[in-house]
């Protein structure tokens, strides 16, 4: 992620209007595997210390960030709070 691209801040309740590429942001495997096990732990975070997590991930129009917990995580995609879902492949980091 290049220092000088602007990451649009979220809400949570705004990301089920957002529209998500097929793509995935990440072109190595160790990222994508990377990624799914950072996902885990958020997972682990949010439902142990209801603790939210930063996820930064790309729409069809640019990067955004929200602050949420995680409630779950399939093959394709985080589940947050409202059943609100944004596309595993769309991800590019969780802290």
């Amino acid at each position: 992620m290049a220092p000088n691209m602007d990451v649009q801040i979220v809400q949570k309740e705004q990301i089920k209007f957002l529209k998500f590429p097929k793509e995935d942001v990440l072109d190595k495997r160790k990222d994508q595997i990377d990624r799914f096990l950072e996902l885990q732990r958020a997972l682990s975070l949010g439902n142990l210390e209801h603790q939210k997590v930063r996820i930064v991930f790309v729409d069809d129009t640019g990067l955004k960030k929200v602050e949420t917990t995680i409630w779950g995580i399939t093959d394709k995609e985080v589940i947050l709070k409202q059943s609100t879902i944004i596309p595993l492949e769309r991800i590019i980091s969780i802290s």
